[in-house]
């Protein structure tokens, strides 16, 4: 991690937790918006006005937080107004790098090796981990936010006019219930599983284990009905965040986080609705299963000789995605 701008030793992924040995995440440290008229959004100062071309998105394809805002830019309509930069999916002793694995690309924007490095661009004095995604911008020569769910809201309704206006995301007649679910779904499966796979005592790993279950189940008995999406018809911020958790579960979670009470394809609404989301509008252009494998059974303190299974084979998601 970062020390006032300097690198500080090899990348490690617990860098901190609670009194029970629980994994315990960072929070987000940049926190500004871009609005269409660069007024100042929820968090931060302003001056980010929305302009084609004037931001940048970094991102990491393994990483399920980053995912979320690669989606987002999809459905929005945002691929011509942001470029992206993928950085490698296996993390190096300073973390994520740069390079030229298939999926991957260098960075043409600050011509940095590693993301920290932006991190430092951004504040000389940084301290903590420089994680994804990163939203840059190229006028300022700054970091607008590092946090997925701003960026998110910020590409459903901070880019005005520049963005798709067919869907909304995170619709006010339903924002309260989208948020409760929101609240539920990162406590017990979004962090859920890293908090049972960075688990540093036997009684934090059951706590989140059961957690991650029964919010499985939750979601299962939500969607046994046969609605399409978490909110009936309508495509939300609640599906990204519970689809980019999902998508990763049978070929990640399940095996390296040790989230092996059940799989995703045992819960039949659950894969129906995985796979119905991985086919709607681009989303599975968003995904990359060799990325995610290999960078999550490439972190050594879970899977120290680096071996990065061949299954599982899932029809309609390994076979394609």
């Amino acid at each position: 991690m970062l020390v006032d701008g300097k690198w500080n030793g090899d990348w490690q992924p617990v860098q901190a937790k609670d009194a029970k040995g629980g994994f315990v995440r960072q929070e987000s440290s940049f926190r500004n918006w871009v609005t269409p008229d660069g007024r100042p959004g929820p968090t931060g100062e302003g001056g980010f006005a929305a302009e084609p071309g004037r931001y940048h998105l970094y991102v990491a394809l393994i990483c399920p937080w980053a995912s979320r805002t690669l989606i987002a830019r999809r459905l929005k309509g945002l691929e011509g107004a942001i470029a992206v930069t993928v950085v490698e999916p296996v993390m190096t002793g300073q973390g994520w790098r740069f390079g030229d694995y298939p999926g991957s690309g260098p960075d043409l924007v600050n011509g940095a090796t590693y993301l920290h490095e932006i991190y430092t661009r951004a504040d000389p004095h940084y301290s903590g981990r420089a994680t994804v995604p990163v939203l840059w911008d190229r006028a300022k020569r700054t970091i607008v936010n590092n946090e997925s769910a701003d960026i998110v809201r910020m590409f459903n309704a901070g880019f005005g006019a520049l963005a798709e206006s067919s869907l909304d995301l995170y619709p006010s007649d339903i924002a309260r219930e989208i948020d409760a679910l929101n609240d539920q779904m990162y406590g017990g499966l979004n962090n859920g599983v890293y908090r049972a796979g960075f688990a540093t005592t036997q009684v934090a790993y059951e706590d989140a284990f059961k957690q991650v279950f029964a919010t499985l189940d939750a979601l299962e008995a939500r969607l046994a009905d046969g609605r399409r999406f978490l909110f009936g018809d309508r495509f939300t911020e609640s599906d990204i965040r519970a689809f980019v958790t999902l998508v990763r579960f049978d070929v990640a979670y399940h095996g390296v986080f040790k989230c092996n009470r059940r799989r995703i394809v045992d819960y039949p609404a659950l894969q129906a609705y995985l796979l119905r989301v991985l086919d709607g509008n681009g989303i599975r252009e968003t995904v990359s299963i060799d990325h995610i494998k290999r960078g999550y059974y490439a972190i050594k303190s879970l899977n120290p000789n680096g071996i990065v299974p061949l299954g599982p084979d899932i029809p309609g998601l390994t076979d394609r995605a």
